[in-house]
């Protein structure tokens, strides 16, 4: 037991902090609205986005598609329902502190059925059930709580956010209980999974995602545009004004 308790301690302690953190910096400082573009950090988030572009031209875009062509459709479907079903834990622990009693429900109930008859999420009866997954993040979270948008951030690899949805971020890696629970051989699938869903999801959109990327005049400002207008419109409930059309005709094709 002490040796579970030694494992979790660290990570419990950096949740809190990033936790802390967050809460003390709404109720101290002024928070920008949600409008327009807040980017202090351009400079550096421009160098930071060259950066992904080539690790994507180097390596994301061609494991895609090696991923894509070899491994058969329904197959990564099966891997993207696993990686989904098994981060199905912690957006309930965020239904919950939203205090979104409905979606909760449902999200566990969706949980409870991929688990067993969906051979442990790998296939979705639950949406066939009329039970769809209800996605929510930490990020989300802290909007419901008044916390502000903040700068516009682009992170190594995870590309696009924002200064509260990248603590978001940081606390969703905390807050899936079952990830607690599993012994490190399902760790480590859990982890195969991700990696594969987000190829996949390269594969199925590689044309959208070049034409932001490549095909664009300055990809870096695209992106940015593309991204706040997208995160607003999830957190706004859909009352978003008309430039989120851009982004609507952009993605048409998923």
């Amino acid at each position: 037991m002490f040796r579970k308790l030694n494992k979790l301690t660290p990570r419990l302690a950096q949740l809190l902090c990033a936790v802390s953190l967050v809460f003390v910096t709404a109720c101290a400082g002024s928070r920008p609205p949600a409008e327009g573009i807040n980017d202090p950090y351009e400079a550096k988030n421009r160098a930071v986005h060259e950066e992904n572009l080539n690790i994507d031209r180097i390596l994301v875009k061609p494991a895609s598609r090696g991923y894509g062509s070899i491994i058969p459709q329904p197959v990564r479907k099966g891997v993207s329902n696993f990686s989904s079903n098994i981060n199905l834990p912690g957006v309930v622990v965020n239904d919950l502190l939203q205090l979104n009693i409905p979606d909760a429900l449902k999200n566990s109930t969706r949980f409870l059925f991929n688990s067993t008859i969906g051979l442990a999420g790998v296939l979705d009866p639950a949406t066939a059930m009329g039970l769809p997954e209800e996605s929510t993040d930490f990020g989300e979270t802290l909007y419901v709580w008044g916390v502000g948008e903040g700068p516009y951030v682009e992170l190594p690899l995870l590309g696009p956010t924002t200064q509260r949805d990248m603590v978001g971020k940081v606390v969703d890696l905390f807050t899936n209980p079952i990830m607690y629970k599993l012994p490190d051989t399902e760790r480590y699938l859990a982890t195969v999974a991700a990696v594969g869903s987000k190829l996949d999801d390269r594969y199925t959109y590689s044309n959208t995602v070049d034409s932001i990327l490549y095909d664009s005049a300055d990809s870096y400002a695209q992106a940015r545009l593309l991204f706040l207008q997208h995160r607003r419109f999830q957190l706004s409930g859909g009352v978003v004004d008309e430039s989120t059309d851009i982004f609507d005709e952009l993605y048409d094709d998923q």
